[in-house]
């Protein structure tokens, strides 16, 4: 499955649109990982624990639409768009949003 966030891809015409894809993601950050961010807010650098699951819930949301379009007959999907919201009392959770529309393409 292609992923782009293009609407078009070189060298494929897109022959059909199949409809909006998407994927959505709420995870939160564990108690321990909270803590550690904490550190790392006090001491400065990068919050290792945060990246680890931001790329996770990233991976997530894309493979959730990317199911999605091939349950949809899709070779593609174009237009994508990634969006990242904190959401929360305490900013605790991260929400992942993937969307984009689901084609059929040939080769040029």
């Amino acid at each position: 499955m292609l992923l782009s966030t293009t609407e078009e891809l070189q060298g494929f015409e897109i022959t059909d649109y199949l409809g909006l894809v998407h994927g959505e993601v709420v995870s939160g950050a564990n108690i321990l990982r909270d803590m550690m961010a904490t550190v790392t807010d006090f001491v400065g650098g990068r919050s290792a624990a945060y990246e680890e699951e931001l790329k996770n819930s990233r991976q997530n949301a894309l493979r959730e639409a990317s199911d999605q379009a091939q349950r949809l007959g899709a070779d593609a999907v174009v237009g994508l768009s990634i969006d990242f919201e904190v959401i929360g009392n305490r900013g605790a959770m991260i929400m992942v949003t993937a969307t984009g529309t689901a084609v059929r393409m040939r080769k040029l």
